[in-house]
């Protein structure tokens, strides 16, 4: 039992390290690449709004794709793009429901699930980031979010991979400890048997002597 135990916690620590060093690489990825994080040409986003209910919602983790050639994109898909919102340049995520070409140029129009108008300005090819797999994971994305910050990434991140490599170090001394013991031949181990034996008897003789000399003798009629 104890060892079945023992190796599903070397499991679970391990999926523990492994999700860590992924999410290390999410971090400094997005760090690097305008906020965007890319691990091996998937791209995981946290949703900001509720503008694509009920596909997905706030706070939803999502995982979109690089796209190759946008000119693949066809309307019904959803995207991820750069777009300008109260005059900032931001990540939105919408789905595509009519393509213009003119001259050659393609663009796309977009529009939110949730939404009852299309976005005011066209998607060009340029500002695509990605397109979304169908794969999210519910809430999960606020779990990134905090993870992203300094706090977060001490707590989730630091913290364990440190116990865990202090703790491989332990059992690491512990194993060159064992084996500069110097092991027992057959017969050490036999005389080692055979003097607690004697011991062990030695002592119930000697506690059985002191029983006998505390008892009373009875007075004679």
């Amino acid at each position: 039992m104890k060892t079945v135990v023992k190796v599903i916690a070397n499991v679970l620590v391990w999926i523990v390290l492994i999700l860590a060093l992924l999410i290390t690489i999410i971090v400094f990825s997005s760090g690097r690449n305008n906020g965007v994080a890319n691990l091996l040409g998937y791209i995981p986003m946290t949703v900001e709004s509720d503008s694509m209910k009920p596909t997905f919602a706030k706070d939803d983790l999502i995982m979109c794709k690089e796209i190759d050639d946008v000119y693949s994109l066809q309307k019904g898909d959803v995207i991820t793009f750069w777009t300008i919102i109260d005059g900032q340049k931001v990540k939105n995520t919408h789905r595509i429901v009519d393509i213009t070409e003119i001259d050659g140029s393609r663009s796309f129009v977009t529009r939110g699930d949730n939404n009852q108008i299309d976005d005011t300005i066209p998607v060009l090819p340029g500002d695509v980031i990605g397109k979304w797999t169908e794969f999210k994971i519910g809430g999960f994305g606020k779990v990134m979010n905090f993870l992203r910050t300094k706090k977060g990434f001490f707590i989730c991140i630091v913290i364990p991979m440190a116990v865990f490599f202090l703790v491989e170090l332990y059992k690491f001394i512990v194993t060159l400890i064992e084996l500069k013991k110097p092991e027992l031949s057959e017969e050490d181990e036999e005389e080692i048997k055979k003097r607690a034996i004697e011991e062990y008897l030695a002592q119930q003789k000697k506690e059985q002597s002191g029983d006998s000399s505390d008892k009373v003798p009875e007075n004679e009629a």
